[in-house]
């Protein structure tokens, strides 16, 4: 079994919701993020979604778009991060981890090629933004040569039809982006949620997850009845930003807060 499968599949067993936490590689550079990795999977944790850095991330909020100006700016690389997850791997062999970007700096390393350093790394998934299933074949092709999970992104716009396509294409779990807009987005509407999800759920047998717009206990709470786990992001990535000082114990915190409010009944 697959970790990703595997968390989910534990998780629902303890009759919990996955807490998905996300920061860019190299922000504020990789040493740091590699701490911070192990601070949140400490702390509740269950997937780390790390993203890759690009010039032009456009379904990001300034929040993040300036962690992946930051990453860019100390030449981080998609190598850095297959790196990165070979030396998270010598202390945890169970967190799943994702890696979370555009397509050109995966196209520039080639779908075979990146595939098989990413199964050899010890990476489990990825979510590429701007990558539509009929866009996909090579690295669909690849990514199941290589064990790793294809993760889609669904949004409150997609119709029905399309769903069900994207739904057929996936592994790994289903993404669904809570607010018409960029991450970091702030109305959450529970309703409109629940029923998107409820539709997904119809079509697949994969977890869905809900992202964009989680940012604290008050957003967990409105959203964790309605899905198999949630996303957080730009919640973390503004407490990067804020430099090195006490950054772990602010991490550490806002895991922890977010992490109890899965847990709350």
């Amino acid at each position: 079994m697959k970790r990703i499968e595997s968390t989910f599949d534990n998780l629902r067993k303890q009759k919990k919701k996955a807490l998905v936490a996300y920061l860019v590689v190299g922000d504020p550079d990789l040493e740091t993020t590699l701490d911070l990795m192990e601070v949140m999977v400490s702390k509740g944790a269950d997937i780390l979604e790390l993203g890759i850095s690009f010039s032009d991330p456009m379904a990001e909020g300034p929040t993040i778009q300036h962690a992946h100006e930051r990453a860019l700016e100390n030449k981080t690389t998609l190598s850095d991060a297959l790196d990165l997850v070979i030396q998270f791997r010598k202390k945890d062999s169970t967190t799943p981890i994702v890696f979370m970007g555009y397509m050109n700096p995966f196209e520039a390393m080639g779908a075979e090629n990146f595939c098989s350093r990413a199964y050899k790394s010890g990476l489990d998934g990825i979510l590429l933004v701007d990558m539509p299933p009929e866009e996909s074949r090579n690295f669909t092709r690849a990514a199941s040569t290589n064990s790793l999970d294809l993760i889609r992104l669904i949004a409150p716009t997609t119709d029905e039809k399309r769903i069900k396509n994207i739904c057929t294409d996936a592994s790994g779990y289903i993404y669904y982006i809570s607010v018409k807009g960029v991450t970091g987005s702030n109305k959450i509407d529970p309703v409109e949620v629940k029923s998107k999800v409820n539709t997904i759920q119809s079509m697949t047998d994969l977890p869905v997850v809900v992202g964009f717009g989680i940012k604290d206990a008050d957003s967990v709470t409105s959203v964790r009845d309605l899905s198999d786990g949630i996303v957080v992001g730009s919640a973390l990535v503004n407490l990067i930003a804020e430099g090195k000082n006490q950054l772990s114990d602010k991490i550490s915190n806002k895991i922890e807060e977010l992490s109890s409010a899965l847990l709350s009944e």
